[in-house]
Order: structure tokens, then C-alpha cells, then sequence
């Protein structure tokens, strides 16, 4: 099982951030992958993008195999503290306020709603009345 079952914190985790010393968290356990570095297939950079948090989203997302994932077992050093790790904040949108496309008032809405049936009204009458008279 690796190192004596040692329980490390973020922060000393975070001190090995380097292609000579590199440190990673992969579901709650610590792995040394410094002899690792230069046969990782991926390439160093890689694994130096993911130190300094915890790297189980990134490993998974790779899809490593098994024999990747039974590999793993002689690089750990210990298990970290979850109190440490930062948790992830869902992102929560801004809620808007009401938007009125047209920008208008109801008030000005009813009252054009009453308005324009009867300027139609009076057009028509006005039509009808010009009409009969020159007739």
C-alpha cells in the first residue's frame, strides 16, 4: 500500500509542483509521480497542469485503462485531508429582473387597445359621411 498511510494537506500536496518533485490527488489518494514524468504518455505537462488540486476529474476524463489504473499503486505515498480541498461552488446564474421587450407601459398598451378600434371607427364613419355627401 505504498508510504506508512500518511494523510497530507492541499498545501503540502501543492508543494511539489515541479518535473523533478511532482505530487498528484487522484479519488482521495496521493501518488509521487516524479519517476513517472518522462514515461507518462501524455507528456509531463500534462501532469504538472494538474498538481496543486485535486486531479480526479482530469484522470477520469482521460479514460485511462486498467492496467494504467494498477499502475497507480506504486506511486502512492498516502491519502489526503478532504478538509483541505476547496468544494466546488455550483454556478448559480444572476437572477434577472422582469425584462419588457417593447418598453412600454401597460397603461399605454390599454389605452392604445381602446384608442385605434375607435380612430378605425371615426376613419370608417368619416369615409361613409364624405362619400354620401358628394354623391
Amino acid at each position: 500500500m505504498g508510504a506508512d498511510g500518511k494523510v497530507y494537506t492541499l498545501e503540502e500536496v501543492s508543494q511539489h509542483r515541479s518535473s523533478k518533485d511532482c505530487w498528484l490527488i487522484i479519488g482521495g489518494k496521493v501518488y509521487d509521480l516524479t519517476k513517472f514524468m518522462e514515461d507518462h504518455p501524455g507528456g509531463d505537462e500534462v501532469l504538472l497542469s494538474a498538481t496543486g488540486k485535486d486531479a480526479t476529474d482530469d484522470f477520469e476524463d482521460v479514460g485511462h485503462s486498467s492496467s494504467a489504473r494498477a499502475m497507480m499503486d506504486e506511486f502512492y505515498i498516502g491519502e489526503i485531508d478532504a478538509s483541505t480541498i476547496p468544494k466546488k461552488v455550483k454556478y448559480a446564474p444572476p437572477k434577472q429582473p422582469h425584462y419588457n421587450q417593447d418598453k412600454t407601459t401597460e397603461f399605454i398598451i390599454k389605452l392604445l387597445q381602446f384608442l385605434v378600434p375607435l380612430a378605425i371607427l371615426g376613419l370608417a364613419v368619416g369615409i361613409r359621411f364624405y362619400t354620401k355627401s358628394t354623391s
